[in-house]
């Protein structure tokens, strides 16, 4: 019987009942800072590790779009007792994109890489359509600021449709020689995040992501692909908020390159409801729910995660599927169920 038809569901909801489902839970998406002047973090790291574990949280997964976040959890798990934190590599512009060097080196590196993502604000398909509204006429900064191709869009992250070349295919030999990594997509096009789920089984790389940001560009026929490729799929809070339509991509140094996130000339179509429909339509046991949380216009992590999960209760999600994309499903992502 549909939860909406089953009498329980009115009195089955309650904030202390969404209090009650971080534990044990898992974000794998949490940016606190230190970040960029211009855009400040509700949270540093010690203080998001503090607060998930004192939720009852299981983990947390630091994204850095500048830095390797596994020295942020080295950091972290020295000075917060009782609790695990795990870092990786975003292989944005900073590392000169699609750079071989910088992920080997951040296996190597403090905690050792958890998770190496194919950039973020720095693939070719999401720099190509960043912009913003400027008199209420949407502006591309590519067209706008020709120094911007140069220094940011010549340096993103493009994933080859057929052989990959020599950097691509030495990154997937060291994610494929240590199956403790996951491999993220990154904010690539949905025909790249295919290509990846596929070269990630060529290669032999056991666990992939797919990221929310390429998501919400995907036709469910391309979303069923990614799921038959093996692939869990990834939901996160912070792209269905009221911040989602005002210019919060602070990725770039320069303030005249300010955009809106991801890209996105307003807010995405479906909403959390658009998220409730896909868990339900493809299966709780291919998702994962993040908040992405850390910028200073939003909640902290831990309470974006337990309003996601809310949201979720809303949307009459049972208790077994939130418990499957909050926890057990990144459990398993990150080697923690074993």
């Amino acid at each position: 019987m549909s939860a909406m038809l089953d009498p329980s569901w009115a009195t089955s909801r309650s904030r202390e009942k969404s209090q009650e489902f971080l534990k044990g839970a898992i974000d794998i998406h949490v940016h606190a800072g230190p970040h960029l002047l211009s855009s400040p973090r509700s949270v540093d790291p010690v203080e998001a590790a503090i607060q998930a574990r004192d939720a009852g949280m299981r983990a947390i997964v630091y994204m850095d779009v500048f830095c390797m976040s596994v020295g942020t959890s080295w950091i972290v798990n020295r000075v917060v007792p009782d609790f695990q934190t795990f870092g990786g590599i975003i292989l944005n512009t900073v590392y000169g994109g699609m750079n071989p060097r910088a992920v080997k080196t951040a296996v190597h590196y403090g905690s050792t890489a958890k998770f190496v993502s194919f950039g973020a604000h720095s693939t070719y398909y999401q720099a190509y359509k960043e912009g913003r509204y400027e008199d209420g006429k949407w502006i591309l900064l590519r067209e706008k600021y020709p120094k911007f191709v140069k220094e940011e869009l010549d340096r993103a992250i493009r994933i080859p449709m057929g052989k990959p070349d020599e950097n691509l295919k030495e990154i997937l030999e060291i994610i494929a020689a240590n199956p403790h990594i996951y491999l993220v997509t990154g904010h690539v096009s949905p025909e790249e995040a295919l290509r990846l789920v596929g070269l990630a089984k060529e290669f032999g790389i056991p666990k992939v992501l797919v990221s929310n940001a390429v998501v919400e560009n995907m036709t469910d026929q391309q979303i069923e692909k990614a799921i038959e490729g093996g692939a869990y799929i990834e939901k996160l809070l912070a792209a269905h908020t009221h911040t989602t339509p005002i210019p919060k991509t602070h990725y770039y140094v320069e303030p005249e390159y300010r955009a809106m996130d991801e890209g996105l000339q307003g807010t995405t179509s479906a909403g959390v409801a658009g998220v409730a429909a896909q868990i339900q339509k493809f299966g709780a046991e291919h998702f994962i729910i993040g908040t992405d949380f850390g910028v200073y216009t939003l909640p902290a992590p831990v309470e974006g995660f337990r309003e996601f999960i809310a949201c979720l209760m809303d949307m009459g999600l049972s208790d077994e599927e939130i418990r499957t994309v909050s926890s057990t499903n990144p459990g398993r992502l990150l080697g923690l169920n074993d």
